[in-house]
């Protein structure tokens, strides 16, 4: 999409949808993730709470008398976007919620761009620069509120989105920045399965499987 190769860029892709993350690829290879160990880490996603003082999990495990399997559980599956508006982990009845007014999923949808806000920002110095970012995922992909607010004030680090054109795009490969934007935003369909084939397709040719 840009003429360039791959290995002359610095690339920051925001995986968004239930589950999300953002990673940093410097010349083509990934240097940084926002998951950690396990997926809790990072960001703020559909039902998982993202970055938080590990503090917290203790306090609110005691308070609320957890056991540690209940505490795994409710970090995982009633937090984040659902736990905050207490409504839904689909970000299509958040936006649809917070512009009716609904305090909550207003804000569910502002911690959410916030985070993802400032992933981009860390993995900017990171990388010293990045020439793209890269939306993927589900909402991603469609959400052209959250890329909105995910790049919103972020023209000092040479990020100028087109509004106009976010708001058209959806689910299709797109430049969604301004012609003299330093740094590209582009919209990339996921293809998880080609991924998964290319993979496989090595594996099995650095098994020698191919030569019985």
């Amino acid at each position: 999409m840009l003429g360039r190769d791959i290995q002359e860029l610095n690339i920051i892709t925001c995986h968004l949808g239930n589950g999300s993350s953002i990673a940093a690829v410097r010349q083509g290879i990934s240097v940084d993730t926002s998951m950690g160990f396990t997926p809790l880490e990072g960001l703020v996603m559909g039902t998982r709470c993202g970055d938080i003082d590990p503090g917290l999990i203790f306090i609110i495990a005691t308070r609320e008398k957890m056991s540690l399997e209940a505490a795994s559980d409710f970090f995982n599956k009633q937090c984040g976007v659902k736990g905050i508006s207490g409504l839904s982990n689909d970000m299509r009845e958040i936006e649809s919620e917070a512009a009716k007014g609904n305090y909550r999923a207003q804000l569910a949808l502002n911690v959410f761009c916030y985070r993802v806000k400032k992933y981009i920002a860390a993995y900017i110095g990171v990388l010293n620069g990045a020439d793209a970012i890269v939306f993927t995922g589900g909402i991603g992909e469609n959400s052209h509120v959250v890329r909105h607010q995910a790049l919103s004030d972020l023209d000092f680090l040479g990020i100028k989105l087109d509004e106009e054109r976010n708001k058209q795009i959806r689910a299709t490969e797109a430049d969604i920045s301004l012609p003299d934007s330093r740094v590209k935003a582009l919209v990339i369909p996921t293809n998880e399965e080609l991924v998964i084939a290319l993979e496989t397709e090595r594996i099995v040719k650095e098994s020698g499987l191919t030569d019985r």
